[in-house]
C-alpha cells in the first residue's frame, strides 16, 4: 500500500472518499434500513399515494439485488483490485462519480423521470466500476481476476432487462430475472467464499487451510451456474432442476465442512461467515427436497436471499471495514448480537410463513426489525470508521 499510494495526494482527499468500500458499504446499509422500511410499509398498506413509479414488489427485488447487494459488491471490488494488482485504487471525485452513479437512480424512482433514463444511469454505474477494475486487473495481468469483468457485464444486461420487464418488453417474467439474478449472487459468494472463508478461518485460529479441490470446486459452483441459465426455461423438467439443486447443495456441504467452521465458535466475525454460508447448501437441499411444493419453494427464496446473501453481506463488510481502516479485526466489542438478530430474521422470515402463511404480513414485519437492528447496528457502529483516516495512519 504504502509504495503504490502517495501519501501527500492520499491527504487531500476526504477519507470517505480513499477507496471504494468506505462510501458504498455505508450507503449500501443505509439503504438497506431505509428500504426495507419503505417495503415494510408498501407491503401492509399498499403503494397508494406514494410517488413510487413502478411495481412495489418490483422495486423491493430490484434494490435489494441492484441497489443493496450490488453496491456491496462493488465496494468490495474497488477495493480489493488495489490488493490484486497493486495498482492505486479508484478514489477521490472518480469515485464520487462512481458513488453518484449508484445513488441517483435510487432517487429517480420517486420522480416522474422516464424509466429509460433511470435503467441507463443504473447500468452506467456496474458498466464503470467494470471499467476501473478490469483496467487494473489486465494491467497487472492477474488473469485469475478476470472472470469479474464478464460477471459484472451480465449483471448490467441483467438490470436492463429488469427495467424492460417493467413494460412487459422481454420474453420473460421480472420474477424469473430475480430468480437468475439470485443464482448470479449465490454463484460469486460460492466462488469468493471459497477463497477468503477457510483462508480467514485457518489464519484466526492458526492451523492449514484445506486445499481446494477441483472437482468440489466444479460440482459447488456449475450447478449455480446452470440453475441461473435455466432460470429462462421454464419447461425444463423439474426433476433436472431439483437434481441440480441437491447435487450442489450437498457438495457444498462437503465443502464447507472442510473449511473447519466448528473452530470457529468464539470468534462472531468467523463464525457468522460459516453460519451464514450455510444457508446456501441448506436452501440448495430444501428447495431440492420441496420443488413440487409451489409456496415453500417460494418462500426458500428468503433463505437464500437473506440468510446468504444478505448475511454474507453483512459478516464481509463488517470485517473489511475495520481491516481496511486500519483496526484490529479481533480486539473490537463484539458484533454478535447483529448478526443474531438478522439470522433470526432470517428464520421468521421462511419458517413463520411456511408453518402459517395466514400471518405472512406480521412474519414480513417482524423480519424487518430484525433485519433494521442487523444493518442499523453496522451504520452506527462503523459508520463513524468510514469518515475518518486509517486508525494506523497508513493510507486508504
Amino acid at each position: 500500500m504504502l509504495n503504490i499510494v502517495d501519501r501527500a495526494q492520499e491527504e487531500k482527499i476526504i477519507p470517505i472518499l480513499r477507496l471504494g468500500f468506505r462510501p458504498l458499504f455505508l450507503l449500501a446499509s443505509i439503504y438497506a434500513v431505509v428500504s426495507i422500511a419503505l417495503w415494510s410499509w408498501m407491503f401492509t398498506r399498499g403503494q397508494s399515494g406514494l410517488p413510487l413509479q413502478v411495481p412495489a414488489m418490483w422495486w423491493h427485488a430490484h434494490e435489494m439485488l441492484f441497489g443493496v447487494a450490488m453496491a456491496v459488491v462493488a465496494g468490495f471490488l474497488l477495493t480489493a483490485v488495489q490488493t490484486w494488482t497493486g495498482v492505486k485504487g479508484t478514489s477521490g471525485l472518480r469515485l464520487a462519480a462512481i458513488v453518484g452513479l449508484w445513488i441517483v437512480p435510487r432517487i429517480l424512482f420517486w420522480t416522474s423521470a422516464p424509466l429509460s433514463v433511470i435503467a441507463l444511469v443504473d447500468a452506467a454505474f456496474l458498466f464503470v466500476v467494470g471499467l476501473e477494475v478490469g483496467y487494473r486487473v489486465i494491467a497487472a495481468k492477474r488473469w485469475r481476476n478476470l472472470f469479474f469483468i464478464p460477471m459484472l457485464l451480465v449483471a448490467m444486461f441483467a438490470n436492463l432487462a429488469s427495467y424492460a420487464t417493467v413494460k412487459g418488453l422481454p420474453p420473460f417474467s421480472a420474477s424469473v430475472l430475480w430468480q437468475a439474478m439470485l443464482w448470479w449472487f449465490m454463484l460469486l459468494i460460492s466462488i469468493m467464499g471459497g477463497r477468503v472463508i477457510p483462508f480467514f478461518t485457518a489464519k484466526r485460529f492458526g492451523f492449514d487451510a484445506a486445499n481446494p479441490l477441483l472437482w468440489l470446486e466444479v460440482g459447488a459452483n456449475l450447478p449455480l451456474l446452470l440453475l441461473a441459465v435455466l432460470s429462462f426455461y421454464p419447461l425444463i423438467d423439474t426433476w433436472i432442476i431439483a437434481g441440480l439443486m441437491g447435487i450442489g447443495g450437498a457438495v457444498q456441504l462437503i465443502r464447507l465442512y472442510r473449511w473447519k467452521g466448528t473452530k470457529s465458535a468464539s470468534e462472531p466475525l468467523v463464525w457468522s461467515l460459516h453460519l451464514f454460508y450455510l444457508a446456501l447448501p441448506a436452501g440448495l437441499l430444501l428447495k431440492a427436497i420441496f420443488i413440487s411444493h409451489a409456496w415453500i419453494s417460494h418462500t426458500l427464496i428468503h433463505l437464500l436471499a437473506m440468510g446468504v446473501l444478505s448475511g454474507v453481506v453483512l459478516a464481509m463488510i463488517s470485517r473489511v471495514t475495520l481491516g481496511h481502516t486500519g483496526r484490529a479485526i479481533y480486539h473490537q466489542p463484539s458484533f454478535a448480537f447483529a448478526f443474531i438478530a438478522l439470522v433470526l430474521a432470517t428464520i421468521v422470515r421462511v419458517l413463520g410463513p411456511i408453518m402459517w402463511p395466514s400471518y405472512l404480513q406480521w412474519w414480513v414485519g417482524i423480519a424487518a426489525v430484525g433485519w433494521t437492528i442487523a444493518f442499523g447496528a453496522f451504520v452506527l457502529r462503523f459508520g463513524p470508521m468510514l469518515f475518518k483516516a486509517r486508525a494506523d495512519g497508513h493510507p486508504g
